[in-house]
């Protein structure tokens, strides 16, 4: 099985709703993605999938996010972006986009230097080995 792996990082704004403590206020971030995907086989130049398309897919679903107040984005009407909820919006986001036969296998998304969180499947699918 190979593993890939990218971080990318962008910049944005939230606030969490219900919350009792200092991230009840607007405040923001400079948040790191790191997202690992997995494949079973390289194609016929020794790849998994190029660098190249993992960052552009990876950078348009953080477009959506970069430089705006998270609380407004439509996938977080109805829950806070906490890390975890981001987490797993681009773990989905980034699934939807993966070709085949890889995996996106885990999102970790951090906070701030020393604080992240993660969101994997429960169950990875049948990656073809």
């Amino acid at each position: 099985m190979y593993r890939l792996g990218v971080r990318r990082v962008f910049s944005a704004a939230h606030f969490l709703r219900g919350y009792q403590g200092s991230c009840e206020a607007l405040h923001g971030h400079n948040w790191t993605v790191e997202v690992e995907l997995l494949s079973p086989r390289l194609d016929d130049v020794g790849m998994a999938w190029d660098f190249r398309g993992i960052k552009k897919t990876l950078d348009e679903i953080l477009g959506e996010l970069d430089h705006r107040l998270l609380n407004e984005h439509p996938a977080f009407a109805d829950q806070n972006p906490s890390a975890e909820n981001l987490a797993a919006f681009v773990y989905t986001r980034l699934a939807e986009q993966t070709p085949a036969p890889l995996h996106v296998a885990r999102v970790r998304v951090w906070e701030s230097e020393g604080t992240w969180a993660a969101f994997e499947p429960d169950h990875a699918p049948d990656v073809g080995l």
